[in-house]
């Protein structure tokens, strides 16, 4: 399994991700916000709109609220804020390359919490383009293993395009050219398989392995950008050893 997934999974187990429901809620509709906007209304026609909403669900994010943040997206609903995608390039501490997914109402206040969050813990933001050559974009889709038949799987991932099936732990990785995602993402939805995760994320081509100690600190600092409500993602190339993913499993 990835190390994105690895530190998503024991996220998870830990509660450290989304404690909040209303943050959990926030992102969410904000996903939805942006797919309504950039693919319409209908989620039949829309995959990365019918994947938001299933994600939301699993969340048991309210039914209005959906409607409401569909509206948004499609400019039914006039609420007076206008969300907007930017992406930032940085360094955490010891040199790792970060990329930073963040859709916000206010650009100002979101690069000077993310500059300070940096800066505190030793990284720092980076101009355009000199982090994110060091990161290809795929499509990703991860979920429970349990009670599927993994050959299947594989094949139905194949045919669709996938060109990297992986099963550890209890959960299966599918990673795909960006183009095939729509393709993967309705064979998965016709076969009645809902990913926990899917989207397009962002990979290190060559990642950094560092000792423990150093880890952790670059892990608190993703942590700590991952809880500010403006950020959707956060992509590193840090290398989580088995060591450190100990030590995280510990805490």
């Amino acid at each position: 399994m990835s190390g994105h997934s690895h530190w998503a999974t024991i996220k998870r187990k830990k509660g450290a991700a989304d404690a909040k429901k209303g943050q959990v809620f926030t992102r969410l509709a904000r996903e939805i916000v942006l797919a309504a906007r950039e693919g319409g209304g209908d989620p039949d026609n829309n995959v990365g709109l019918q994947l938001a909403i299933e994600r939301a669900r699993a969340q048991n994010m309210p039914k209005d609220g959906i409607e409401r943040a569909i509206k948004r997206g499609t400019g039914e609903s006039k609420d007076g804020v206008v969300l907007e995608e930017n992406t930032y390039e940085g360094y955490a501490s010891n040199g790792i390359a970060l990329i930073i997914e963040c859709v916000t109402e206010n650009r100002n206040r979101t690069v000077a919490e993310i500059r300070h969050i940096l800066s505190r813990s030793g990284g720092s933001m980076a101009e355009s383009g000199s982090v994110a050559w060091q990161f290809t974009r795929n499509a990703y889709f991860s979920f429970p293993s349990k009670g599927l038949d993994f050959d299947k799987v594989f094949e139905l991932a194949v045919e669709a395009g996938a060109d990297n099936i992986v099963e550890e732990d209890g959960e299966i990785e599918i990673f795909a050219p960006v183009e095939s995602f729509k393709k993967i993402s309705t064979a998965l939805h016709n076969a009645k398989i809902h990913p926990d995760e899917a989207g397009l994320r962002m990979f290190p081509n060559m990642e950094v392995e560092l000792d423990v100690e150093k880890t952790m600190q670059v892990l608190k600092v993703i942590e700590a950008l991952e809880e500010f409500d403006d950020v959707q993602n956060v992509y590193s190339n840090l290398k989580i050893s088995e060591e450190a993913m100990a030590a995280l499993e510990s805490e």
